[in-house]
């Protein structure tokens, strides 16, 4: 087309295009993908720690998580789905040491660095390890189980100690028994027992449960994780022999190990460290080729009745910490968005300068369209006037009108949630593994969304908001039936009925006994 107008407005348009493109520089955002093997409390503080640091250093990180339930064929469809995503590194936590190992170096093969975390696949093809020594774990472990025996008036038999394990397949539990296994294989006066468990509380309730009927009772029975140690407790109250049998365990968070030994339901926790923020700046350390080390060890600590108190106040502050943190991250991704708000601004001024010129050239073509289509218009608008003015039509046009009192009425988001949340927390309410994430995964939010939005709205965390609709549902039942306490602490999701009853004191003031009085 040879129309000068024409030609003018097209240089201008390529103008306005290379201005834009010139204009907009990228950044470099480095995407690290996290394979978790299952879910729990431990696995949870990581995540939030990964997530909180996603800013906490010089480059832009983007941490995400995929959790594989404990499923091994889950977790390697979900490792190829974030390979196919664009990670720029993976850290993983092998399911199963063995059968990962070929997906682990199919993602290698394709140039990708892989940090294991916590866990090892069977293969030397990969980048860096970071996480706790699970041997040192079992050995500080066994240490401390002989010193809780010796302390113990055992009038003359062989002292009894029992270890339950996680499941075999896995590399914790095989190394957590090993440092366990060595300690007492150097103590021939023990009378040692191992169990082998699958990481549950159930299976560990069972397994303790068997033992007892026996009528030979372990004076110590060590699990390979707190929540395993919640079963054996379980069985040991319903047993009636509370008291007789020490429990140890090991990951010692708040909330768990720390609580059960404060409650004196344990005499220890071992606190296998988290540090998500550390396997952050690892994975950056590699991804720009600055020096890291290939075997990362995170140290450990016994949590004792002698020291939990300030564990307890320092595991607090680094939680207040970490929430800080998000707080942090939250104001620092709206600043960003408000740079690249102003950024984007500027290049729309610029282009919008050049789309005034090209408007002033067609200014005169514009005129002379809107004058053609009020033309139109004004004809369309005689024939509707002639439309309405006849009864007929008038009838007919009131059957597709809705009157506005017949409309319904608005709700609020913040109402429609809370009533959604409501019937999401009731229905999984007795459910002793809930979690949070959980929620957030029915309620279509992700972990940091249903905090701040439970936050915003109740003045309460998710989990506390869980905790306190278990207790008044537990109330209303105490009150208007006859079921056992115990049958009430499971019903609504405790574990344990001890754990419960100390629960409803400290909401209502009283024990759930004196209801029943």
């Amino acid at each position: 087309m040879n129309n000068p107008i024409y030609l003018i407005c097209r240089n201008l348009i390529l103008i306005a295009a290379i201005a834009l493109t010139t204009s907009c520089t990228e950044v470099k955002t480095y995407k690290i993908g996290v394979s978790q093997c299952g879910q729990g409390q431990w696995r949870e503080k990581v995540n939030d720690e990964m997530l909180a640091a996603q800013h906490l250093y010089e480059k832009n990180v983007k941490v995400i998580i995929a959790n594989a339930h404990d499923n091994t064929q889950l977790q390697i469809n979900q490792i190829d789905s974030l390979v196919n995503e664009g990670i720029d590194l993976l850290v993983v936590a092998p399911n199963e040491s063995s059968q990962l190992s070929a997906t682990i170096s199919e993602v290698r093969k394709k140039g990708l660095p892989v940090i294991f975390f916590d866990r090892k696949a069977v293969t030397d093809d990969y980048t860096a390890f970071i996480g706790g020594s699970n041997v040192e774990a079992g050995r500080a472990s066994g240490e401390y189980s002989l010193e809780v025996v010796e302390s113990m008036p055992i009038n003359g038999k062989q002292p009894f100690i029992m270890e339950i394990t996680g499941h075999m397949s896995t590399s914790p539990a095989q190394e957590r028994h090993e440092g366990f296994a060595k300690v007492m294989a150097e103590h021939s006066e023990i009378n040692y027992v191992c169990r082998e468990g699958d990481w549950t509380s159930e299976e560990a309730c069972r397994i303790t449960e068997e033992q007892i009927k026996t009528g030979i009772l372990p004076d110590l029975v060590f699990c390979h994780n707190d929540g395993m140690a919640t079963g054996v407790y379980k069985a040991v109250v319903e047993k009636k022999v509370e008291g007789k049998i020490k429990i140890l365990g090991i990951d010692g968070l708040p909330g768990e190990g720390i609580e059960y030994v404060q409650f004196g339901h344990q005499v220890g926790s071992y606190i296998y460290p988290t540090h998500g923020e550390k396997i952050v700046r690892l994975a950056l350390d590699i991804l720009t080729g600055k020096y890291y080390e290939r075997e990362n060890i995170l140290q450990g600590m016994m949590i004792t009745p002698e020291n939990v108190n300030l564990v307890d106040l320092n595991s607090r502050e680094l939680m207040k910490q970490n929430h800080d943190l998000i707080i942090i991250q939250d104001k620092l991704e709206a600043s960003l968005k408000l740079y690249n708000t102003e950024h984007k601004f500027l290049i729309a001024s610029i282009v919008g300068m050049i789309l005034l010129a090209i408007a002033a050239i067609l200014a005169m073509y514009a005129i002379w369209q809107s004058r053609k289509t009020l033309r139109e218009r004004q004809s369309m608008n005689e024939e509707q006037t002639l439309f309405y003015t006849d009864a007929s039509n008038r009838k007919l046009h009131e059957l597709f009108i809705i009157p506005e009192e017949q409309l319904p009425q608005p709700r609020s988001q913040d109402m429609i949630f809370a009533e959604q949340l409501n019937e999401t927390i009731r229905k999984n309410m007795s459910n002793p593994n809930l979690k949070m994430e959980d929620l957030g995964e029915e309620m279509g939010l992700s972990r940091v969304q249903l905090y701040r939005k439970v936050k915003a709205i109740t003045g309460l965390t998710p989990v506390e908001l869980l905790r306190q609709m278990r207790l008044q549902k537990a109330y209303s039942l105490l009150t208007s039936t006859t079921k056992t306490i115990s049958e009430i602490a499971y019903e609504v999701g405790f574990g344990t009925p001890g754990y419960f009853s100390n629960c409803f004191k400290k909401q209502f003031g009283k024990y759930p006994t004196d209801l029943r009085t």
